[in-house]
């Protein structure tokens, strides 16, 4: 979140029953096709609705990841949507990815692909809907965005998938933005349960800039539409204020954040009952958790007992705790500047993005020389 101010102004994977083959892409299309339209009131003119331009029309994650599952967490009432590549190779290990506030798990679809790419599907990518969000349902009020419930489901998730902490892959987890805290608070606790965490990637979120922000995002989140009339519209709509900078990208990940106007999943209010599609996850509606997701980030993240990188939109000031431990060497630290990258770096470049965790992954995985464990960088 080191840069949202900026960029908004403007288990056991392998064993679990895949879903339906129903492509996503088709099932949104029908909803689409199943919309009558506003009917008039009788008082006017009905209102006129500019038709779906097809060069924003939805992609099918089918195409990034190699299954779409539900994994039911029944101590956290959650049915959680997973997409998942494993890897080529029993053993191998998997990068986790964490969606930013708003966002859901095919907002890492591109990165996904080209990470699958880069390492030749040596190791799995695992993305995920946290609560409130994309395909994630709950049997109960999923109202509590609080960081700590994110990190307790976080790692419910994963002791779900991989029951067995010794047999489970080694794992590299990656966050933005308010995932990226939660990944930094989850590693301790993992590892406390004896899975193997070989690093913790932070995308784009520094402390003192993301409180900084805070107050401010109220007035941000005034420029946001309530709603949009289609998927297209919704899509188009975040390429052309440059929040996502990759249209490809946007394609596959937009249709996971809004729902049809009918959805029980978000409440439908005042100011979004004109539209035939809503925000899946109101960003408004999620302030009262904000002050609990970035305090401490910066000191968590130094402690962590695991490689450390850091991978920003922009040539950001670090906060006096990051300054000092880069200064120490204590992180990787990699600024992707440049046109075209904002605050989802994963989307805007996910190749450029893939290339630097493929190297993180590559620094920091356990290398076994005659039975002795060798330690990667950044590991205690």
């Amino acid at each position: 979140m080191s840069s949202l101010y900026r960029s908004a102004i403007s288990a056991r994977i392998a064993k679990l029953p895949q879903l339906p083959p129903t492509d996503e892409d088709n099932v949104e299309q029908s909803e689409l096709a199943d919309e009558i339209g506003a009917l008039s009131t009788g008082m006017g003119p009905p209102p006129v609705y500019a038709p779906p331009n097809p060069q924003f029309q939805p992609l099918s994650s089918a195409a990034y990841f190699s299954q779409a599952l539900q994994v039911a967490l029944p101590t956290r009432a959650l049915d959680v949507r997973v997409y998942f590549t494993p890897p080529k190779y029993d053993g191998g290990g998997v990068i986790v990815l964490h969606h930013g506030a708003g966002y859901a798990g095919t907002s890492f679809a591109c990165l996904a692909k080209e990470i699958s790419g880069i390492m030749k599907d040596d190791v799995g990518v695992l993305a995920f809907d946290a609560r409130r969000h994309g395909k994630t349902t709950s049997s109960q009020s999923d109202e509590n965005l609080s960081i700590d419930v994110l990190v307790d489901d976080f790692c419910a998730l994963i002791q779900a998938i991989y029951l067995d902490a010794a047999a489970a892959p080694t794992l590299m987890l990656v966050g933005h933005s308010m995932g990226g805290s939660v990944c930094v608070r989850a590693c301790p606790i993992l590892q406390q349960h004896k899975y193997k965490i070989a690093g913790v990637a932070v995308l784009d979120v520094v402390e003192g800039t993301a409180v900084e922000a805070l107050p401010h995002m109220h007035t941000i989140l005034n420029s946001r539409p309530e709603g949009f009339d289609s998927i297209e519209e919704a899509i188009e709509w975040h390429v052309d204020t440059g929040l996502i900078h990759n249209p490809t990208s946007a394609r596959v990940s937009i249709p996971s954040i809004i729902v049809p106007a009918d959805s029980p999943l978000t409440p439908t209010t005042r100011t979004n009952s004109g539209f035939k599609y809503k925000w899946r996850t109101p960003l408004r509606s999620t302030a009262p958790y904000w002050d609990s997701w970035f305090p401490s980030l910066s000191s968590l993240f130094l402690a962590l007992r695991s490689a450390r990188l850091l991978v920003l939109a922009g040539a950001e000031r670090l906060d006096t705790t990051l300054m000092v431990g880069q200064m120490q060497g204590k992180f990787w630290l990699e600024v992707m500047a440049g046109s075209g990258v904002g605050h989802l770096v994963h989307e805007d470049d996910p190749t450029r993005l893939a290339e630097i965790l493929s190297d993180f992954w590559k620094r920091n995985e356990r290398v076994v020389v005659r039975g002795n464990v060798i330690k990667g960088v950044g590991e205690v």
